[in-house]
């Protein structure tokens, strides 16, 4: 994570093979995540026939996993730092394992909605623990792309669940829907075995032995070993702290505040509202059937994936902001022709083939700008004294503003209708970019340290990124 500085070039430090497995199968927790965010919108139709469930029920019975993941969010910053960051995340793998079996073998809409609580803990913790734990472990150079492979594999397993559905759609049965994630969740707890603990938690209690030689295996170069070891710590050598450092430094709680902001705007794009009642939306663009309906929200899924390559492949190169300026423009656009299609109708193919595209624009938007950076920039710009808290703090706003959008949306198209509701996500996102204008910074190819030491020593946060 550090630049090696000579006479005569500036090399920055290089991941060894190892390293690159260690942050792709801690960045498969993003599987599991996706899997239980795609696999509701095709179960819950046939839960509501078997179950006659109101569109109220309908909407706990998606919204539980968030208040879960809200929960999960804030006692995973005090596991992280106590257990560590790979204990952490194989208690996630545990409670997605239980939590997938005793969906699938609700008896009735109460343990269904309790069951989804606890996988909404475990996604909760997750959400969490890998983007900080893919921080602390990726060399600054590819730190965006090794974060944003953690929102590709969410995109991966939202396009696994929507296919798992329309296999079991046949046979209508939602259990084996829910109750199927269980398998990967158990492949995933395996592969966390494997990992090693972040050498940054090892340093930070004084197990320097321990941590030089996770580095080593982690770099390529000896130097780079070194140089992280010094620069961690001497960021170590202030004191960590969590509310007592947000109550008393108010650079702090400018970062904190930032994380929050950031997570309240990737919810209010409308992401999650497609990506939960994607067959309800394809519903009022015209296709009739639920057959038809699962299959454009494979499409969904499948643009969702493709479109995350883009971030993978350009983040570390463009930069976080000038990405999320197109990203901010694309996701208005889709969300506004939505809505001025179903202001005017849809009543035949042409129409419907332009709502489709309209919203696989926003899809494609989303899933290569506020998707994975807005993860990144959370793990970037929290100060090492007080990045657990920070990070816990805004992952806690994500998971709660996502429960609001998803518990509401269903009661929002009844209240000022299908067209203004899409409008209002369109004006949302001009507001997201607005914001990235005036307060984001740059932070591409800058270490934790150097953002850490901007943040505490004053300069604006759109100036976090700045050697200088």
């Amino acid at each position: 994570m550090n630049t090696i500085i000579n006479s005569t070039a500036v090399v920055p430090a290089r991941a060894s093979r190892y390293g690159w497995f260690v942050c792709l199968m801690a960045a498969l927790a993003g599987l599991l995540f996706g899997l239980d965010i795609g696999v509701i919108s095709g179960a819950l139709p046939f839960i509501a026939k078997q179950f006659t469930l109101n569109d109220h029920v309908q909407e706990w019975i998606v919204s539980s996993m968030m208040v879960g993941a809200a929960l999960g969010a804030v006692g995973a910053g005090w596991l992280s730092w106590r257990m560590g960051r790979r204990y952490s995340l194989g208690l996630a793998a545990i409670m997605f394992i239980a939590g997938s079996l005793w969906s699938g073998f609700a008896p009735n809409p109460a343990h269904l909605i309790a069951a989804r609580l606890l996988l909404g803990l475990a996604v909760g913790v997750a959400s969490f623990t890998a983007p900080l734990y893919l921080s602390e472990i990726a060399p600054r150079h590819v730190r965006g792309a090794m974060i944003s492979a953690y929102q590709l594999m969410i995109t991966v397993g939202i396009l696994a669940a929507f296919l798992s559905n329309i296999g079991l759609s046949y046979v209508a049965d939602w259990r084996w829907m829910l109750g199927v994630i269980a398998i990967p969740a158990v492949l995933f707890l395996l592969g966390v075995l494997a990992l090693p603990d972040s050498p940054r938690w090892l340093l930070q209690r004084n197990r320097t032995r321990e941590a030089k030689a996770v580095l080593q295996r982690l770099y390529n170069n000896p130097d780079d070993v070194d140089t992280e070891i010094r620069e961690v710590k001497a960021q170590n050598a202030q004191p960590k702290q969590g509310w007592g450092l947000l109550r008393t430094n108010s650079n702090f709680r400018r970062s904190v505040m930032l994380g929050a902001i950031l997570q309240i705007f990737q919810q209010v794009t409308g992401i999650n509202v497609v990506m939960y009642y994607a067959p309800r939306i394809f519903g009022l663009a015209g296709f009739s059937t639920h057959e038809h309906q699962l299959w454009a929200t494979v499409i969904v899924g499948l643009v969702n994936v493709i479109a995350t390559f883009g971030a993978i492949a350009l983040v570390d190169r463009w930069g976080r902001k000038p990405i999320l300026y197109v990203g901010c423009a694309v996701m208005a656009f889709g969300m506004a022709a939505l809505a001025f299609l179903l202001h005017v109708g849809i009543a035949d193919l042409a129409s419907r083939m332009w709502a489709v595209g309209s919203l696989l624009l926003f899809i494609a938007g989303f899933a290569m700008s506020a998707g994975p950076l807005v993860w990144i920039l959370c793990s970037e710009i929290q100060p090492q004294q007080g990045r657990d808290f920070g990070i816990a703090v805004s992952t806690f706003v994500n998971w709660a503003a996502n429960m609001v959008v998803a518990a509401t949306f269903l009661s929002l198209l009844s209240w000022i209708g299908e067209s203004n509701t899409y409008l209002l996500y369109a004006i949302l996102n001009v507001a997201f970019g607005v914001v990235v204008f005036l307060y984001v910074p740059e932070t591409r190819g800058v270490s934790l340290e150097r953002i850490g030491q901007n943040l505490m020593g004053g300069k604006r946060l759109r100036d976090l990124g700045k050697a200088d």
